[in-house]
């Protein structure tokens, strides 16, 4: 590990969190022999904060149980953040992060991924809130919901409506961080333009480096960091390695948006089923753990000093000041090949390190930026 590695403020923007532990009744306090995340091995990375990004995805969409299972995750990592307060506990600024840390301890930034109700349930929000998260990804993860698109599902809204704005503006005035990925791209310029705050891209690639629909735009980075938000650079191949997204596009193919027709998106109907919130827990176990196990073959595999190149590119598009690192562990990247786990966090520092980056931009990657901007909105300064 460098020593500018170990010094510095490390803060990862989007690291998978409670999925294995409510399914499979696991603790993230141990050491798992698989997946890519775990107290133990972020400690070996140099961490010192992550976006515990808790997760309700489509499999319990058709049900209609996504808002039991947000709040089953949320309480969940709040458990396993008590029951490992020696190494973590939760923040709920950047304040906290700091103190947290001159404990020698990691802080926990919660952050939702998925619907935690498709409607957009202003009350089910504050709750959330209440209980502790301060991030929240507007998109039902890979969804449209009932007020904003998302880049990969069908276009209803034409970007987000006005009940979308409401939730933007409750999260502003409860000073939540507003992360738009997964949003369309006319979703996250208007969510950008609606919001009172900075707002967040919390992990992706650039679509002008891969075009896959996840990407962000080029429009929409510049547009996020002249309002002051941060862009965080994904870890894997798919969004960051134009000869592997080539090699896998086959099997992937772009959705073509048909043209925005107001109407209620098909996954807000309850569907006819028999399955309970339990049938749905043994069919989500059989992911799990959301880690890319295939082989990749030499030439489609990337390296660190690529990874570097594209948070070189962010730098170069909206400034030092609004690129950090959101990536995605345990939610199913292909890793570059220096990288196996968490605890390979300090080949980033050493690829920009060659990039000939100055310590100072380095910091401002590793967290600071993250840092930044969660002061700014959790506590408006």
């Amino acid at each position: 590990m460098p020593d500018l590695h170990r010094d510095a403020f490390v803060m990862d923007g989007h690291t998978h969190v409670m999925s294995r532990e409510l399914v499979l009744k696991t603790d993230i306090g141990q050491r798992y022999k698989d997946g890519t995340v775990d107290l133990p091995r972020a400690k070996e990375g140099g961490l010192d904060a992550m976006f515990f990004s808790v997760y309700t995805p489509e499999n319990y969409y058709p049900g209609r149980f996504e808002t039991k299972n947000t709040f089953r995750v949320v309480n969940l990592a709040l458990d396993q953040i008590r029951k490992n307060n020696a190494v973590i506990e939760l923040a709920l600024n950047a304040s906290d992060i700091e103190r947290i840390n001159k404990k020698g301890k990691m802080a926990a930034f919660l952050d939702l991924e998925g619907g935690y109700d498709l409607h957009g349930d202003l009350d089910l929000l504050r709750a959330l809130y209440k209980l502790g998260l301060r991030a929240m990804q507007l998109t039902a993860h890979s969804t449209t919901n009932a007020f904003i698109d998302a880049c990969n599902d069908v276009y209803t809204w034409g970007g987000i409506n006005d009940h979308g704005k409401a939730v933007i503006r409750e999260m502003n005035n409860l000073g939540m961080v507003i992360n738009v990925a997964h949003a369309s791209n006319d979703a996250i310029l208007q969510s950008v333009a609606a919001s009172r705050h900075p707002v967040i891209y919390s992990h992706g690639g650039f679509y002008k480096i891969v075009d896959h629909p996840r990407c962000i735009s080029d429009e929409a980075a510049k547009a996020i960091a002249a309002k002051g938000g941060v862009i965080g650079v994904h870890f894997g191949s798919l969004f960051n390695n134009p000869a592997y997204w080539a090699w896998q596009k086959p099997n992937n193919p772009v959705r073509k948006q048909p043209v925005p027709q107001p109407k209620t998106p098909r996954i807000l109907a309850t569907q006819a089923t028999n399955q309970t919130i339990e049938d749905v827990d043994r069919e989500f176990a059989r992911e799990l753990p959301f880690t890319y196990n295939q082989t990749i073959p030499d030439e489609y595999w990337m390296h660190v000093d690529q990874l570097a190149r594209v948070i070189d590119y962010g730098v170069n598009l909206v400034g030092e000041d609004h690129i950090a690192l959101g990536s995605d562990l345990d939610g199913g990247p292909e890793l570059p090949r220096e990288i196996k786990d968490i605890s390979d966090y300090p080949q980033i520092t050493m690829a920009l390190q060659r990039l000939g980056y100055t310590d100072q931009r380095i910091r401002k990657i590793l967290g600071l930026n993250w840092l930044r901007v969660i002061r700014e909105v959790t506590e408006g300064k």
